[in-house]
């Protein structure tokens, strides 16, 4: 073979090697990558996953302290009662507390006066939602699946074919559901500063976006995180990035000037929260967000009078100091359902049933008409 021939074969062979020794670490570094992204996701999922809940009543689970009504799927939830003897009174109201609540922080028991619990014969019950408190969690939970859990509790409890709904807060938008689901049940319902889901579909955008941006960022988050991306919501407040929700944390910054007085006289905003949260935040106050703020499969303001013929009423109530729900939201809802009894309270905030007297007249007014309440 000659020089030149020797040479190009030289040279071939060396470009072979060099391809193959390129190739080799193109390989080497997509395997790499390839391991290193299947080891992130599979972290992240992980990380993203529910811790296991201590269930109330079983093996290292809290101990059950009160009683529980047996639902039809084998759940369990807890209830308190108060006032006038169930089986005697004229009037039966179940209380549906608000998020990072239970059955405990019914203003009810110290804000109802004795007197008009006499006077009326008010019986009134509260029972932790799921997965508070001593209630079950309900894995399949929905808009539609707690409204059937207060009509299970009421006929667990014989309250009879009708009945009245209080709620606060996030219960006062688990009230609306009541109304959708089990209207046929109802004597009456008051909602009181109800949470808004910001994406109801006929809620107006600029609307939406207006009353959003008066809350605070971290808050502003905490419910977009629920909404776009609920599964998120566990994971991203563990992660102490940043404040993921102010309410969560229970920062001052979401009371008003009266909140902090009724806080100050209770003598802290949730006296309860071990109680609260015995079962785990996922299954509580996360698995609450992310029910309340999907996509639900209604919207409220499509509903119908539940009581034409003047059987009953609903009230709203909401004070235009409120930092949790900006009142322009509440008077939009009121005013696109004119048979919704609007309340608005000047230099109230949030914590309305609280307040010295509001309880007695949110009480009346729902039980024995408005005109009577005054």
């Amino acid at each position: 073979m000659s020089r030149e021939g020797r040479d190009k074969k030289n040279k071939s062979e060396a470009s072979t090697r060099s391809h193959t020794q390129a190739r080799s670490s193109s390989d080497i570094f997509k395997t790499i990558l390839l391991v290193v992204i299947v080891g992130s996701l599979a972290w992240f999922y992980k990380a993203i996953q529910p811790p296991p809940t201590g269930t109330v009543g079983s093996t290292g689970g809290a101990s059950v302290t009160s009683p529980r009504i047996k639902l039809r799927d084998g759940r369990q939830l807890a209830y308190k009662e108060f006032g006038f003897p169930r089986d005697e009174a004229k009037f039966k109201i179940i209380y549906i507390h608000g998020f990072d609540s239970c059955m405990l922080d019914s203003p009810f028991p110290q804000f109802l006066s004795q007197a008009l619990v006499e006077e009326l014969r008010i019986y009134t019950v509260s029972f932790d939602r799921p997965g508070y408190g001593e209630s079950d969690p309900d894995p399949n939970r929905s808009p539609r699946s707690i409204a059937l859990d207060i009509e299970e509790l009421a006929d667990g409890l014989g309250l009879g074919p009708n009945f009245y709904v209080v709620g606060l807060s996030m219960g006062g938008e688990i009230t609306w559901t009541c109304l959708k689901y089990i209207p046929h049940r109802l004597a009456g319902a008051a909602l009181l500063g109800p949470v808004i889901n910001y994406w109801w579909r006929n809620l107006p955008r600029d609307i939406t976006r207006e009353a959003l941006s008066l809350t605070s960022p971290a808050d502003q988050w905490a419910l977009r995180v629920a909404h776009h991306a609920p599964s998120l919501t566990y994971w991203w407040n563990t992660q102490k990035w940043f404040p993921f929700s102010n309410v969560i944390a229970g920062n001052k910054v979401i009371f008003s000037r009266q909140d902090m007085e009724v806080v100050s006289k209770l003598g802290g905003f949730s006296p309860n929260l071990a109680y609260i949260r015995q079962q785990g935040e996922y299954e509580s106050i996360h698995r609450d967000l992310k029910v309340g703020f999907s996509r639900w499969e209604f919207d409220p303001l499509d509903l119908q009078d539940p009581f034409p013929n003047n059987n009953g009423s609903v009230h709203l109530w909401h004070g235009d100091e409120d930092r949790f729900v900006p009142v322009k939201l509440q008077r939009y809802i009121a005013s696109k359902l004119p048979w919704i009894h609007y309340h608005e309270l000047s230099g109230s905030g949030y914590l309305l049933p609280y307040v010295e007297g509001l309880t007695d007249k949110i009480t009346k007014s729902l039980l024995v008409g408005e005109e009577e309440s005054t």
